[in-house]
């Protein structure tokens, strides 16, 4: 019988982790599966239950999850400090961990762009914000973060330390100085592609602009950087690589990254 392994969100229906993680068991050998499942906020907890009682391997968490897990299960050291988790592993209990902050970092890494005392703003306050800021921070980044809320932007900085947060009423004024532009927000991603939250007018050609968005491959927001002569990050490298990273805990195996890649890229019809 396969062991089962999922994704959880809401919504979920745009999710390529099955199709990225089911071509790398393919390719191990393994016999194992991978699925998304829609689960709302109120009900991820008995959702939780749910897939350790049914004998899962293990979970990833999208939007609007990852914080919410926080107060449900045990986490890691990391999980807790971020207060996000996108990964889940049911070895022993449910515990959660977070992967996302590296698997951004080693996306900027990939396209040489070093993040070591950069001035780096970050559009959005949820979880992916939570764990890139706290990573890139930790990593000796500067991280400024600005939400549609400020309160919500200005409680994260708060809790991180050595962060600025603002509303979105500052963007002109602080992208002057920004030298990597990273949305983290829904906007942009299908079926809302026509959506944007800075546009070129307001970018410097020296910026690098990472979307975390990566179905459409190619956002409104990186075509924004393209027009401006800047340079555009797509977020395809991000999922692979915190998706290769949950593989690790759930499996314990060296993730085949290259197969993982190819599976995405054929799936965006690239």
């Amino acid at each position: 019988m396969k062991q089962v392994f999922g994704v959880m969100g809401d919504p979920i229906a745009h999710s390529l982790s099955p199709i990225m993680h089911n071509a790398a068991f393919e390719a191990l050998g393994m016999d194992c599966t991978f699925h998304a499942f829609k689960v709302k906020q109120q009900d991820l907890g008995d959702a939780l239950k749910g897939a350790q009682a049914m004998g899962f391997g293990g979970l990833n968490l999208t939007v609007p999850l990852k914080e919410t897990a926080i107060g449900l299960i045990e986490t890691d050291e990391l999980a807790a400090r971020i207060g996000a988790v996108n990964t889940i592993d049911f070895k022993d209990g449910i515990k959660g961990y977070n992967t996302d902050g590296l698997g951004a970092q080693k996306t900027l890494e990939d396209a040489g762009v070093d993040i070591q005392d950069k001035n780096v703003l970050i559009l959005g306050a949820g979880g992916a914000a939570r764990a890139i800021a706290f990573t890139f921070t930790e990593a000796g980044a500067k991280v400024n973060i600005a939400n549609r809320t400020p309160e919500r932007a200005m409680t994260l900085a708060a809790e991180i330390g050595n962060v600025n947060g603002f509303g979105l009423d500052v963007l002109d004024r602080c992208l002057e100085d920004t030298d990597i532009l990273i949305n983290t927000t829904t906007v942009g991603m299908d079926p809302c592609i026509g959506d944007t939250i800075v546009t070129a007018d307001q970018m410097h050609s020296n910026l690098t602009v990472f979307d975390v968005v990566y179905n459409p491959l190619k956002t409104k927001l990186l075509r924004e950087t393209e027009a401006a002569g800047a340079n555009p990050v797509t977020g395809i490298m991000m999922l692979v690589y915190q998706g290769a990273e949950a593989f690790r805990i759930w499996t314990g195996v060296e993730p085949p990254v290259d197969i993982m890649k190819k599976a995405v890229m054929e799936a965006l019809k690239l």
